[in-house]
């Protein structure tokens, strides 16, 4: 199983860290190790020795075939499930690893950094590509956004993938975040919503 994941997807939040609306020439991609999948409801341990650890909240798919070279018009053929997850990111450790030009590895693939909810049948939407989710902290919303504001769209993002990964049943999709990304502590608790129904949440430790 492998764990493919998009930066600056979200137009906003591209400005909110990077100071730029731009849309980046190809889809920015980085993987995570499976050991960085949190799911059934598990809690995150917070690392305290990677500094201030970020929430990033986004909607995931997942591939339900095998693939390679995916043309972008059959590459809803690809998925079959949506949720909600959360892209934790080591933030102090992500800008010395941008500032010295050197890959987002350990700032984004650390053991629990994939949080995963519960997977809905993507026929159950209409149109993926306006799916709205959000993520409460202890009650209160932190980060909201729809899917129709990705920069690359889902089916893009698989057929470009598919050039240089082959695809197979199980791999994860986490396609970008919004703007409003931020800390988390130590007893916070996580809801992720994808349109009305919470598909995601647990604690932080």
């Amino acid at each position: 199983m492998k764990i493919f994941a998009i930066g600056m997807n979200y137009a906003a939040h591209n400005q909110e860290l990077h100071g730029t609306l731009k849309r980046p020439d190809q889809p920015v991609i980085f993987t995570k190790a499976d050991s960085a999948l949190l799911n059934q409801g598990k809690p995150f341990f917070i690392p305290d020795h990677l500094g201030r650890i970020d929430y990033e909240t986004e909607v995931v798919v997942r591939i339900c075939r095998l693939g390679k070279n995916i043309p972008e018009r059959f590459a809803h053929r690809y998925y079959d499930a949506i949720t909600v997850g959360i892209d934790f990111t080591a933030r102090d450790l992500q800008r010395q690893a941008s500032e010295a030009g050197q890959p987002w590895t350990i700032c984004k693939g650390f053991d629990g950094s994939a949080a995963i909810g519960e997977w809905i049948d993507k026929e159950k939407f209409l149109d993926v590509q306006r799916l709205h989710f959000h993520l409460d902290i202890n009650g209160e919303t932190v980060q909201e956004g729809c899917t129709s504001d990705m920069l690359y769209r889902i089916d893009e993002i698989i057929a470009y993938i598919s050039q240089f990964f082959t695809l197979k049943t199980g791999d994860l999709l986490y396609t970008g975040t919004p703007a409003g990304v931020g800390p988390v502590h130590i007893g916070d608790r996580l809801e992720g919503w994808l349109e009305e129904r919470k598909v995601l949440s647990f604690s932080c430790r």
